[in-house]
């Protein structure tokens, strides 16, 4: 996979997508053989040459300036995440020099949030979606059945993106499964944009994309998404359903926390209450500052 076939993918499929009458453009009862816009219907909304703009489809125009991609983005409908996509795959599709991304690590304003989010599950998510380290709350909620150490050891990390596609118990664990699994996909397609040199990505998606037909057909779709917040109802083995928050908070280059919030005084609430008790019961000699990082 490379940032050229990337782009190219992209437009392509987010171009059969897209319906006429959703595009403003009349088709006057005929029969059409593709199903969403054809290539010289998506460069006159542009306001490009369709020999360009099919160039660009196969590769072959490489210089697309932010201006052009911008209109190709309004043409179709992409929104402020598609559109920053799209930009990505631009310049990844541009020849340079390969880098290999550096090994990911908890940094220490990591850890110092970690440790003051105590009272909530929080877990370090890497770039690939590895889980670089969790504290006591965030291991319970997300993996209570892995061991607490895995992100200790590099090649022992849990993978989100793998447990929620290959994991029955993290499958089970969401009430509404394939509401979760679009946003990873969505997220990962983001990610393989900005970062189209990663070896270790691809590895991971073509693993994801042969072991789950679910992936496979998600992936195919083209859609992003952006993992910022998000609400999903949970089915807890230990403490049974409650609703949380997942928000991702970002400190801009490296690793993000992902942390699950409840409503004060909800039986949410009290789940996660119930859950906090549990694990320190099974962990008396655990003090409640000490964290998992890798």
């Amino acid at each position: 996979m490379n940032g050229t076939s990337q782009l190219g993918d992209f437009l392509r499929t987010r171009r059969s997508q897209l319906r006429p009458d959703a595009a403003g453009v009349p088709t006057y009862g005929e029969r059409r053989r593709v199903p969403g816009l054809r290539r010289e219907e998506l460069a006159l909304l542009a306001g490009v040459s369709a020999s360009y703009y099919t160039r660009l489809e196969q590769g072959h125009s490489l210089g697309a300036s932010p201006e052009v991609l911008d209109a190709i983005a309004q043409a179709l409908r992409l929104d402020e995440s598609e559109r920053r996509h799209l930009h990505d795959l631009a310049r990844s599709a541009k020849p340079r020099g390969r880098r290999r991304p550096a090994p990911e690590r908890v940094t220490e304003p990591n850890a110092q949030l970690l440790a003051a989010l105590g009272d909530v599950p929080a877990i370090v998510i890497g770039r690939r979606s590895d889980v670089l380290a969790w504290n006591p709350l965030g291991h319970a909620l997300f993996a209570g059945h892995l061991d607490p150490g895995a992100p200790d050891v590099p090649a022992e990390r849990p993978n989100m993106a793998r447990l929620v596609f290959l994991d029955a118990h993290t499958r089970d664990l969401y009430a509404d499964w394939p509401s979760k699994a679009r946003a990873v996909v969505g997220n990962l397609r983001l990610v393989a944009g900005q970062y189209p040199q990663d070896a270790a990505l691809h590895t991971l998606l073509g693993e994801l994309s042969a072991r789950s037909e679910d992936f496979a057909s998600m992936w195919a779709d083209h859609r992003v998404q952006a993992c910022t917040a998000a609400g999903y109802e949970m089915r807890h083995p230990l403490v049974g359903p409650l609703t949380v928050m997942q928000q991702t908070l970002s400190q801009g280059v490296g690793p993000s926390i992902v942390v699950a919030t409840t409503s004060a005084g909800s039986t949410s609430r009290a789940a996660l209450d119930l859950l906090a008790q549990a694990i320190t019961r099974s962990l008396p000699a655990r003090s409640d500052d000490r964290l998992t990082t890798g």
